[in-house]
């Protein structure tokens, strides 16, 4: 099988080896590029609805652009994809080549849920050019904002049902929020299995006004001391529109997301301690896997995103989350568990 990774197995001293290794660094951008490209395309589901291995001739008869070179150009975009074991290919040297699905397309397509990991890398990928904070250029774009909204919601689903196999911390609430929660995708899976909780997803306005996955109707605008906050209503999540740096909606337990940006982390958290009854439970990439080097490249992608996107934000090793937890005023932190490098982290109030 192709090596997954963009590394070779063994870095040795032999100049070949390195030679290559380099030159494979210098065109690092293209997989991305080329797996974008197959996503917009939809090649992957075309696959996947068909059980045996196609060739670039049949993929090409279900686009709907016209183009006679598109089979030559698709085997192209196949052979670099199955390079990285995304494919399986048969045939060549005079034979057809056939290319069928590799076991990590799993993730890449619609499972059950109707999500999948694909529509994060359409986040990732897309061609947004601004000098503003990601969060403040989600305001001037739809579009991008949806993108956003759709690979955050795929990504959280998919998450967040793994992580409930084995996590029961929700078992006891009576009510939770979501602090930037986006469109609500992780509120959703929760309520799924909790159907008695009273969920309120919190994030900004031109966030949840998306929130579309529920029928929601605004049925109320408040004004309090601190903050608007507009409340749309479905049969067990309230979406709350607010700054998390002024006020929250009370709650049992909060949840909060990882990208912290107008204030420090530290000064949220602090308020949190004082004004929640309960333990707050975090989800994030936090601990320091520098065994896993898999988890450590997912982990490094996701903290170089962030530099480019959400100045000011960072993410925190197990250790620096545990200090920042001690100066916040909470007692200690309990790392739960954990499903594809996100981990659940709750922050106590009292060790028992």
């Amino acid at each position: 099988m192709a090596d997954t990774q963009i590394t070779p197995q063994q870095v040795t001293n032999d100049d070949e080896q390195l030679a290559l290794f380099a030159m494979q660094l210098a065109s690092a951008s293209v997989l991305p590029m080329v797996l974008k490209t197959a996503l917009d395309l939809d090649l992957l589901e075309i696959m996947a609805k068909k059980s045996s291995p196609m060739s670039p001739i049949e993929i090409a008869s279900q686009l709907s652009m016209k183009n006679s070179n598109a089979p030559v150009m698709l085997d192209r975009i196949l052979r670099l994809l199955t390079s990285y074991s995304i494919l399986i290919c048969s045939g060549g040297d005079g034979v057809e080549r056939t290319y069928e699905l590799g076991p990590v397309c799993k993730y890449l397509t619609k499972n059950e849920d109707g999500v999948s990991i694909a529509a994060l890398c359409l986040m990732n990928q897309d061609e947004v050019h601004n000098e503003m904070t990601s969060f403040d250029y989600h305001e001037t774009d739809h579009k991008f904002n949806m993108v956003f909204n759709n690979g955050m919601s795929n990504h959280s689903t998919i998450t967040m049902k793994k992580i409930l196999e084995t996590y029961k911390g929700f078992e006891e609430l009576t009510s939770l929020v979501d602090v930037g929660g986006g469109i609500g995708a992780t509120l959703k899976v929760i309520l799924s299995k909790y159907p008695n909780l009273k969920g309120i997803n919190f994030d900004l306005l031109h966030v949840i006004k998306n929130a579309t996955p529920h029928d929601g109707i605004v049925s109320n605008i408040l004004d309090t001391i601190e903050y608007w906050f507009i409340m749309v209503r479905d049969t067990s999540i309230q979406h709350v529109e607010g700054d998390m740096f002024k006020s929250v909606p009370e709650v049992d337990m909060p949840r909060l997301e990882r990208q912290q940006m107008r204030a420090t982390l530290a000064e949220l958290l602090q308020g949190a301690s004082r004004e929640w009854k309960s333990d707050i439970s975090r989800v994030s990439t936090s601990r320091d896997n520098r065994h896993n080097k898999p988890l450590d490249q997912t982990n490094f992608h996701v903290y170089c995103i962030m530099l480019a996107h959400n100045p000011g934000g960072k993410e925190r090793t197990e250790k620096e989350f545990e200090a920042l937890a001690n100066k916040s005023g909470f007692k200690g932190i309990k790392v739960v568990c954990n499903a594809f490098g996100v981990y659940i982290i709750e922050l106590l109030k009292k060790i028992d």
